[in-house]
């Protein structure tokens, strides 16, 4: 085994990183005065007195997101507007100042508590950029204020799964600059909630580089150190007159973070996944001008099985409206992508196939790929290759084909291919470079007794954890 690839495999996931990855699919909720305002981006100078949520449902929320098959909901409880959506202690701009409930309401104890009624995870985005905050620009007094409210989010509402933080990092009151002391902000999160991922400008969980759901033909999880730094390093440098400033960082849009090539020379290596975050509409807040602009089924199923079934994770923005519900339109959809996701992979067909691979290493049988649990195929050949083989006694129709590494082994695969047995000869279907903790193939509706696997390289021999064939 050459030094870099020894070096490679021992990168692997934290227990939380794990946890995260396993939940695939969960939900963003932007809400704020913007809702009732028609903006994406409020200034802080709007009145509390706009908020006003009158059928605010946070059950509805939780359970079109459950049936969608998502597995947690992550709610925007401060935007870039500074407006909490519970009753902070430490600021009036709250919904302690608007009329929703006579000022009594506090809509993170409501989403929180229809998260756990529906059996998904809560989780919260809390924007460092606060527009209505005067301590905004000053330094630590700032930094202060912020580690408050963050310690009362982490506190008050139970188990926290995820805390998102982005990097955006506008002038405060006279032109004053904000330098966030995110070393700060991460400690209070592992002490506070150590089972929490810290996304986008934090340590756990990085940004895909665009806000469209397209996704790389190629995810690494296993990526340079300093690519945990992009953003906030991109955050900086809204503040700094340096116009080389941002081109000297690994970008979040760079189409390769974890090839050989690029980690040959890197001394520090770490594991940090990516997520694809895109809304179900064109806004992130909703806007009444886009009810009929919600994305198409066939659009949510091609992002969903590109990122979820491309080694990343997917967050789907889904924004209530200013009655505080989902439009009918995107909760219909929800419903649709559910259906479909459990109809699609219900029916495993490799539970009645014949399964052949490679020799394998002691414990590490090829019948192991049957279910989705710790145990692994491992060919006895650390060469790097492998090939397994599913046969059936009668011709099936297969439409997608799901292929797991087990990741607390690392990421190993670079390339592989995928062969059917067609007119008494093997043809190759499809191929690919990245497996990670899930790739999903189309196959388009091929029809055979035979299907192989062939893995072309590996950085050691490959973990192969799970496979599915679907009709």
């Amino acid at each position: 085994m050459k030094e870099l690839d020894r070096r490679l495999i021992q990168i692997v996931p934290a227990a939380r990183q794990l946890s995260l990855q396993q939940m695939e699919f969960y939900a963003f909720v932007h809400f704020t005065v913007n809702t009732f305002t028609n903006r994406e981006w409020g200034d802080g100078k709007e009145s509390p007195s706009i908020f006003n949520p009158i059928h605010l449902d946070a059950n509805q929320w939780a359970k079109n997101i459950r049936d969608a098959g998502m597995k947690g909901m992550i709610l925007t409880c401060k935007h870039h507007d500074g407006f909490c959506l519970w009753p902070s202690k430490y600021t009036w701009h709250s919904v302690a100042s608007s009329p929703y409930k006579d000022g009594h309401g506090d809509i993170v104890a409501e989403a929180a508590a229809a998260c756990k009624k529906a059996g998904i995870k809560f989780g919260i985005y809390l924007s460092p950029w606060d527009r209505n905050q005067p301590l905004y620009g000053q330094g630590k007094k700032y930094d202060d204020y912020f580690v408050a409210q963050l310690t009362e989010l982490l506190t008050g509402y139970g188990d926290i799964f995820a805390v998102w933080f982005d990097g955006a990092c506008g002038e405060g009151p006279n032109g004053k600059k904000q330098y966030y002391d995110w070393n700060r902000y991460y400690e209070v999160v592992r002490s506070l909630q150590p089972g929490a991922c810290i996304h986008i400008c934090g340590p756990d969980i990085r940004w895909c580089g665009n806000e469209a759901g397209d996704t790389r033909a190629s995810e690494w999880s296993v990526v340079p150190r300093r690519t945990a730094d992009t953003e906030k390093i991109a955050a900086a440098s809204q503040q700094n007159d340096d116009s080389n400033f941002r081109q000297r960082i690994i970008r979040a849009q760079d189409q390769d973070l974890g090839s050989r090539k690029i980690l040959q020379d890197e001394q520090e290596l770490i594991w940090y996944p990516a997520e694809v975050d895109t809304s179900i509409r064109p806004g992130w807040f909703w806007h009444p001008q886009e009810d009929h602009q919600v994305h198409s089924l066939e659009k949510l199923i091609d992002i969903y099985e590109k990122s979820v079934g491309g080694n990343a994770t997917l967050l789907l923005n889904i924004p209530p409206t200013s009655e505080g519900l989902f439009h009918e339109n995107d909760a219909a959809r929800l419903q649709e992508l559910g259906a479909y996701i459990r109809r699609s992979y219900r029916e495993n067909l490799l539970d009645c196939a014949r399964l052949s691979a490679s020799p394998a290493a002691p414990g590490h049988d090829i019948s192991s790929c049957r279910q989705p649990d710790a145990a692994y195929y491992l060919p006895a050949d650390e060469t790097g290759s492998a090939t397994i083989e599913m046969h059936w006694e009668k011709e099936i129709t297969a439409e997608r084909i799901l292929i797991q590494e087990q990741i607390l082994c690392s990421q190993r695969v670079e390339s592989f291919a995928v062969d059917a047995w067609i007119n008494h000869a093997w043809q190759q279907i499809a191929e690919g470079t990245t497996i990670g903790y899930k790739k999903i193939l189309r196959l388009h509706g091929i029809q055979t007794t035979a299907l192989r696997l062939r893995i072309l390289d590996s950085r050691i021999a490959p973990t192969i954890q799970f496979m599915g064939v679907y009709a």
